[in-house]
């Protein structure tokens, strides 16, 4: 038996080889064709998970073959490392976030090292570097300049656990993404990005990434949520029916059903209901009592509809004996269209809701054919010809949209208007550890941006966390400033910049040579970018990616790179999944603890029979974490990365197990016995005359139509399909003996190859392999091998037999046989619906290789 493969030795080896060489170091080469694969940066929490194994795997396979292909590559790494949970921690631990950040991104490289990756670590940077933030201190500057950055008042979404603001996208389910807090109103000065101005860009654009996944494409085009309706303005009236001094307007994609309408709705964030709600006590309550909690459409949507009844009306366009009441609903969104909505119950779920709750009439306007009945249980939002509705009558949706808007525009009460769910980007947050916002309010009332020489604006290190709240706005010193140009006292933006401003352009600056200044070279940039394929989860598919996109094409607005869409290719991996146990009393117990007997699971501490749960995302809540270190200083990094990327699809989750990565291990040690059984082949010179056996060209064939397979399946991210191949591969070169030079030279070959294939999956395995063969120089800098054509064809082919069209039979004959070649064989074979005499048949359909079609 041989030796067991060494990892803990051989992999510190080729580590340390690799670093000494500086093999994947990145330079600017315009004579190569570049490609630059990027996964999502990790945020410094303390450890790497099993999904940063994955992940950061599937990305390096990619690297190292196309470095293989010729490619000079670009495979970076750093830090997305500012945020709460450094602040949640400097409270907690009683350190700075700055030392927290900081030491757990020492732990994490070290981790991640001991992957292997293929990784240009000369690039590394974090957000929290003062170069870094200098840098998007410059870029923000450069929005402001062109007017693509402003300030303003709005309602925002309040963390009252984090004490900051939440953009939309960071509101899930009514609560806060991190903290889970529910999530209120708040009226605060917040600076935004014009991301709006870009939405028909970044809608139209999705077309052209033809790299990216359907899914991800159809859920930014839905956030973007472009849609065409009509803008209308109402008179307003009193109790009386007499108009006021203000109009209503309304935005909606239903103008058609105008005449379906018996109520409207405003926000209880619209400037009327706040009016209103001056004098009126049990408004002024309601309203107060919705600021309670966040309103998006998915809070709307899960939420209890309801509303409060105003004093005031509105005069129906087009029914002049119809004023439809004005309440105040909580189901209305401020920021989408106007704030205000005429209701139809009939054709709208909400407003059914509402109606069925306030008692208000529902109208049918739109005929369902499938329900011809009168009676309403639900609202009808399907198409169908209008009813009940004037010079509507008889004209289906799409007509009878064109036709009230071009009647409203004629009395010039409205006209047509595109609107889009996308709203502004609000950046401002209210914590300590972010980018400072380069900006100061100067005495007189003037904003000002910072100027240039002063830039870095650094974070204060003496900070207090020991009052809730931003520490900057209530720092004693760093917050109060002058104004160099004129020498007047100024105050300090104490707001930082939101995360996702930093993960929004951060691959960008991967592409300078030299990351600590603060600017881009404009050579390096436009070499570089765009990414051509980026690897992450699809939780990133709409904050992310979304605001990357923008901050790509505002950039070059401003003069700043060419590239309006950031990443070519994109990979969303699936999570890594293990199972979960508990007890009785529903504590949860590492899997680890857990052993069977009788098909029933017990845990091995006290007996106790367990409950076993479904396989989960690994959480350290329900303790079905496994440590990646531990499992590296037991099997090895190659082990990890071969289970990584066997078990199933890259897009799907993988599920953990003992038995799995115990079996990757076993595979590694296979192809470590089998250099070590052929390693004289490599020792010695081996004369041949070229003369072709059965058995080499068995084996020529293999390897060729594995190595073929093996390599589209990697350009298709079919990694698991890759590893069978592998398998494949590895299996037949073990069972191969050879009995002469021939014979010795194809397996020699085949070894070659074999190893060469292995390098991107487990680089560790194969570079030892390679010094073992005596193989020159770093297997990593080595060709990829081309597959030889000739040994892709199959001797044998299957033919279908069908008599009249219907499948009988299905036989092998040799490959590109013609039709009296399938015939003769068919005389052989006795199957009793084929005919044994074929002079009756009326006419033979043959396609060569796949079908024989007797027609009698």
């Amino acid at each position: 038996m041989s030796e067991k493969f060494n990892s803990k030795v051989i992999e510190k080896k080729w580590q340390k080889k690799w670093a000494e060489t500086n093999a994947f170091v990145a330079k600017r080469d315009s004579s190569k064709k570049k490609f630059y694969i990027l996964e999502m940066f990790p945020y410094p929490s303390g450890n790497i998970h099993m999904g940063h194994v994955r992940n950061y795997t599937l990305g390096d396979v990619i690297a190292r073959y196309k470095r293989g292909r010729g490619y000079n590559v670009l495979h970076p790494m750093g830090w997305d490392a500012f945020g709460m949970p450094a602040e949640n921690a400097a409270i907690q631990n009683n350190i700075h976030p700055s030392k927290w950040t900081y030491q757990n991104i020492n732990t994490m490289r070290s981790q991640l090292q001991l992957m292997g990756l293929s990784i240009d670590w000369s690039r590394e940077f974090a957000t929290c570097d003062k170069s870094y933030y200098h840098h998007q201190q410059k870029l923000f500057k450069e929005l402001y300049k062109n007017k693509i950055v402003y300030k303003k008042k709005s309602y925002v979404n309040w963390d009252p656990v984090d004490n900051t603001v939440l953009a939309n996208e960071q509101v899930i389910d009514g609560n806060g993404w991190r903290s889970g807090a529910e999530v209120q109103q708040k009226e605060l000065s917040q600076w935004f990005f014009k991301i709006k101005n870009y939405a028909d860009e970044l809608l139209f654009d999705l077309e052209t990434l033809n790299g990216w996944p359907d899914k991800v494409k159809l859920m930014q085009k839905n956030w973007i949520g472009r849609s065409e309706g009509c803008h209308l303005s109402f008179d307003i009236l009193d109790t009386k029916y007499k108009k006021i001094d203000e109009k209503l307007d309304i935005f909606t994609t239903r103008p058609d059903t105008i005449f379906g309408a018996s109520f409207c709705a405003i926000s209880p964030l619209h400037k009327l209901a706040k009016k209103i709600s001056e004098s009126n006590p049990s408004i002024r309550n309601f309203i107060e009592s919705q600021s309670l909690s966040a309103v998006n459409e998915e809070s709307i949507a899960r939420a209890e509809k309801e509303g409060i009844k105003t004093d005031l009306y509105i005069q129906h366009p087009f029914k002049k004996e119809s004023f439809l009441p004005i309440y105040i609903a909580n189901f209305v969104l401020m920021d989408y269209g106007t704030g205000a909505i005429y209701g139809v119950p009939a054709h709208d779920e909400r407003d059914f809701e509402f109606a069925k709750k306030y008692n208000l009439e529902i109208i049918q306007v739109v005929k369902d054919d499938q329900n011809p009945d009168d009676i309403i249980n639900e609202a009808y939002t399907g198409d169908g010809k209008l009813i009940n509705s004037d010079f509507l009558n008889g004209l289906f949706v799409k007509d009878a949209k064109n036709e009230i808007i071009k009647k409203i525009e004629e009395l010039k009460i409205g006209k047509k208007e595109i609107n889009y769910r996308l709203r502004d980007w609000g950046i401002s947050r209210q914590r300590y550890w972010g980018c400072p916002i380069p900006i100061i309010y100067r005495e007189d009332g003037e904003v000002i941006p910072v100027p240039d020489n002063e830039l870095p604006v650094t974070l204060p290190d003496d900070v207090n966390f020991n009052v809730p709240g931003n520490p900057l706005e209530r720092h004693p010193t760093w917050k109060y400033t002058t104004c160099s140009e004129t020498g007047l006292k100024a105050i300090r933006e104490t707001d930082t910049l939101d995360t996702f401003v930093d993960s929004s352009w951060y691959f960008m600056k991967y592409c300078s040579s030299d990351v600590k200044v603060s600017h881009f070279d404009d050579e390096d940039l436009n070499y570089w970018m765009s990414v051509d394929q980026y690897v992450g989860g699809v939780e990133h598919a709409i904050l992310h990616l979304l605001y990357s996109r923008f901050f790509s094409k505002a950039l070059s607005d401003c003069g700043i790179g060419t590239i309006s869409e950031p990443f070519k290719g994109l990979f969303t991996q699936g999570m890594v999944c293990h199972e979960t146990f508990k007890t009785e009393n529903g504590d949860w117990v590492f899997p680890k603890d857990v052993y069977k007997s009788k098909n029933k699971f017990f845990y091995s501490s006290t007996n106790e029979e367990l409950i076993q749960g479904p396989s989960e995302s690994m959480s350290k809540s329900k303790k079905n974490v496994v440590d990646p270190e531990s499992i590296i200083n037991t099997y090895g990094a190659d082990t990890a990365r071969w289970f990584m990327l066997s078990d199933s699809p890259p897009g799907r989750d993988i599920n953990w197990s003992e038995s799995g990565i115990k079996g990757a291990w076993k595979f590694i040690n296979k192809i470590w016995t089998i250099i070590v059984n052929n390693k004289n082949l490599f020792e010695k010179e081996i004369k041949t005359t070229d003369k072709k056996t059965k058995k080499v060209e068995e084996l020529k064939k293999i390897t060729h139509q594995n190595l073929k397979n093996v390599t589209l399946s990697i350009e298709a991210f079919q990694m698991n399909v890759a590893v069978a191949k592998i398998y494949e591969l590895s299996n037949y070169i073990s069972s191969f003996r050879p009995d002469n030079n021939e014979e010795e030279k194809a397996l020699k070959e085949s070894i070659v190859i074999l190893i060469r294939i292995l390098e991107p999956m487990t680089p560790h395995l194969a570079e030892e392999c390679w010094s073992n063969i005596r193989g020159d120089g770093l297997l990593s800098g080595k060709p990829w091998p081309m597959y030889d054509t000739k040994y892709l064809e199959d001797d044998m082919t299957q033919i279908v037999i069908q008599v009249n069209g219907k499948k009988r039979a299905i036989i092998e004959v040799e490959n590109n046989a013609n039709q009296d070649q399938v015939i003769e064989k068919l005389k052989n074979i006795k199957v009793s619906q084929i005919p044994s005499n074929l002079s009756d048949t009326r006419k033979i359909i043959f396609v060569k290789n796949k079908i024989l079609n007797i027609v009698v």
